[in-house]
């Protein structure tokens, strides 16, 4: 059998989707609604433009230089082109480049805090709302990104209030050491209490390579996936 090294993309993408799929049908879902983000960090922009060709519309990044250099790229390509391709920020976002990300993104996963999503508000053109989600923090540790859970309900409300964002739900990151179906059973727990003032703020952004599968079981409806999609992510000079 081959190895994942040996796979093209479309081989890896085709798996990937397989598992999926047979990951919702375990859950009694539709796989049809589970989006999955291909995230590209470190590959170079074509890899974008090959993924789009073979049918991929999501695509994440980590940080905002890759992200605005990756869609200025595309956007001087020749045709074919990406039109539909929608840019999905989850990296730790920081108030000085939230214009750049807003430029470039169409869904920024990760405000965890009321001074970033001021920061995205402040920084909004005649581009229409920007699709948000809530960062919420699954560890003790507050150094990590995310918001602590007792403060989930404040920043829902302040985002709510602020007129450029929409907000769309919830993304987490399990921890470490900790079962994911557990990590993520709490997600579903803070997405619900999210829905009880936010009833349109249905996303969970839960899930990557090792542990989507237990994501999906949780109800996650936005999977992030790179290098069981991209292959190994090449070295960095």
């Amino acid at each position: 059998m081959n190895s994942q090294h040996e796979l093209s993309v479309a081989e890896r993408l085709s798996a990937i989707d397989a598992a999926i799929a047979d990951a919702a049908r375990q859950a009694g879902r539709d796989a049809g609604d589970i989006t999955r983000i291909v995230v590209t960090k470190f590959h170079p922009a074509s890899l974008v433009q090959e993924l789009y060709d073979l049918g991929v519309r999501d695509v994440g990044e980590n940080r905002q230089q890759e992200l605005s250099a990756k869609v200025d790229a595309l956007r001087q390509a020749p045709a074919p082109g990406t039109e539909g391709l929608r840019w999905h920020f989850i990296g730790q976002a920081q108030t000085n480049k939230a214009a750049q990300i807003r430029r470039a993104a169409q869904a920024v996963h990760s405000i965890d805090r009321a001074r970033i999503a001021d920061a995205f508000d402040r920084a909004a053109a005649d581009d229409g709302p920007l699709d948000v989600l809530l960062q919420v923090n699954l560890t003790d540790d507050p150094g990590r990104g995310g918001v602590a859970p007792k403060e989930l309900e404040m920043l829902a409300e302040h985002v709510l209030a602020l007129p450029t964002l929409r907000l769309r739900g919830l993304m987490a990151v399990a921890p470490l050491g900790e079962e994911p179906a557990a990590a993520f059973a709490r997600v579903h727990d803070y997405a619900s209490r999210l829905r009880a003032i936010a009833p349109d703020a249905d996303w969970i952004s839960a899930g990557m390579t090792g542990d989507f599968v237990e994501a999906i079981a949780a109800g996650a409806t936005h999977l992030r996936i790179g290098t069981a999609i991209t292959g190994p992510r090449p070295a960095q000079g």
